[in-house]
């Protein structure tokens, strides 16, 4: 009976570790931005509220249980820490929270375009080289100045289609061109350049327009945006293109 016990409170112990872990984003997750964090935030406290619910309901169910029956016994008590147990382990893993796909992006509006990108380019920092990692990471504090701006930026304004067109096109477009090269031809140079040097001097590009849309959002120069960021296709989409290409 002790051994049972202590069996049981082992996988108590592991179910509570393993909530605890994907409250805090899972495995090693790190946030590039406090955008993408509230969202990881959001998430786990649906999550636990959901747990709070289901053993208040288990709860409720044992004592209603134990007054119509006059006591549920060991059983019913075990029965009931089984249960607990249950709800640990669902909500441990249950549910993940949804990444979103290039298509959510190129849909979202500004408000929410740039949590929704800081999550997406977590996803896609496994697959990049060290360099690019340290640029993705400078782009998602970079996002967060520039949510700053959009928070208060008229959905219908031509300013708020080219950030989108930055920020939920140009950027995740850029990354799934690159993570669609094989991995093995990603440092062999074509025409005297490698597809890692066309990623790292597309988004040091794309670093620097973000941190000029901030710019021109923050002094109020939308006009000057919306005619600058018509060009953005001419000044990184071939090195895109190029990224992309085979041998």
């Amino acid at each position: 009976m002790a051994g049972e016990a202590h069996q049981s409170d082992a996988i108590l112990r592991s179910a509570r570790q393993s909530l605890a872990q994907q409250r805090a984003g899972g495995r090693r997750t790190v946030s590039i931005g406090r955008r993408s964090a509230a969202l990881k935030r959001q998430h786990a406290l649906k999550k636990a509220r959901g747990f709070a619910v289901t053993v208040l309901g288990i709860v409720a169910a044992v004592v209603a249980a134990g007054l119509v029956l006059d006591g549920i016994g060991f059983a019913g008590v075990m029965l009931a820490f089984a249960a607990v147990v249950a709800a640990v382990l669902f909500f441990a893993f249950v549910p993940k929270l949804e990444m979103p796909s290039r298509e959510v992006l190129r849909g979202s509006d500004v408000k929410s375009l740039v949590g929704r990108t800081e999550l997406w380019l977590e996803q896609q920092r496994p697959a990049l080289p060290a360099p690019a990692v340290q640029l993705v990471d400078t782009i998602g504090l970079q996002l967060d100045a520039l949510a700053t701006q959009l928070d208060g930026l008229d959905e219908r304004t031509p300013a708020a289609r080219e950030v989108r067109k930055l920020v939920g096109e140009h950027l995740p477009e850029l990354v799934s061109t690159y993570t669609s090269i094989p991995r093995h031809l990603r440092g062999e140079e074509q025409a005297g350049r490698s597809p890692d040097q066309h990623l790292l001097d597309s988004l040091g590009k794309i670093s620097t327009e973000i941190d000029s849309v901030t710019r021109q959002l923050a002094s109020g120069a939308i006009d000057n945006l919306a005619i600058k960021t018509r060009y953005l296709d001419y000044k990184y989409g071939d090195a895109i293109d190029e990224a992309g290409g085979k041998p």
